[in-house]
């Protein structure tokens, strides 16, 4: 079946000497990876290497034979340009983390529109402006709205957060919680949109602690979920 769409590139991987495998974020069907022969040898060819970097907003024609094998592109072409994503050193840091991130959370074949214009939407917003040091944290915790584990605001007022049962709470456990100055980063962070939390001024370890208590809400409601690698270079980076 042939398909139009737009779609979000997640990975690629080199693929035997010349081709590559592609994890593309689809408005039309969920995730789908496609193989794509003899990119890497062709200069006159229509698909190019650079429209597969991480990130990059892509109308695609595809076909999908919806059988759970690698499916083929036929045609590509940059839906939006990024300006600064792929040459700023601090934004391309934090779009492989991000990439990374969404490799290991989005995984359904199936349409989500409200997902994917979230996606779409803020990447463009982090192309478009500077100070975006607290964006990946905005951006992970509204995500997490689209992948049903977005944190119960029930007692939102309690001196801690339950990282496993994702609720606050006052009660002893032996989950992972955030407290203490943490918990106060994190509340602040929740029901506000990117442009609010640039105002949130946090040191880069407080920074990089809660980051990593973000990683670790994921791994602990996602099955299968891997720490991203590039996590420890977004802290270089950022320091």
């Amino acid at each position: 079946m042939q398909v139009s769409t737009k779609g979000i590139v997640l990975s690629s991987l080199k693929y035997g000497d010349s081709s590559l495998i592609v994890k593309i974020y689809t408005a039309s069907n969920g995730l789908r990876s496609y193989l794509i022969k003899g990119i890497l040898n062709s200069k006159k060819g229509k698909l190019k290497v650079a429209y597969f970097q991480p990130l990059t907003q892509l109308e695609i024609v595809a076909f999908h034979k919806n059988k759970g094998a690698l499916e083929s592109i036929r045609e590509a072409r940059v839906f939006y340009h990024y300006a600064t994503l792929h040459t700023d050193i601090a934004k391309n840091a934090m779009t492989l983390f991000l990439a990374e991130m969404l490799v290991g959370s989005v995984h359904e074949e199936e349409a989500n529109t409200e997902m994917y214009r979230f996606i779409e939407t803020s990447l463009q917003w982090l192309d478009v402006h500077d100070d975006i040091s607290n964006f990946h944290i905005s951006f992970l915790l509204r995500l997490t709205k689209y992948l049903g584990f977005y944190p119960d605001l029930g007692e939102v007022e309690a001196n801690a957060f339950d990282l496993a049962e994702g609720i606050f709470t006052d009660r002893p456990s032996l989950n992972p919680m955030v407290t203490g100055e943490n918990l106060k980063y994190f509340k602040r962070f929740l029901g506000i949109n990117f442009d609010g939390v640039q105002k949130i001024k946090m040191s880069r370890e407080k920074r990089y602690d809660l980051l990593k208590s973000l990683v670790l809400y994921f791994e602990l409601h996602l099955q299968g979920f891997r720490k991203p690698r590039s996590l420890a270079i977004l802290n270089e980076v950022f320091s």
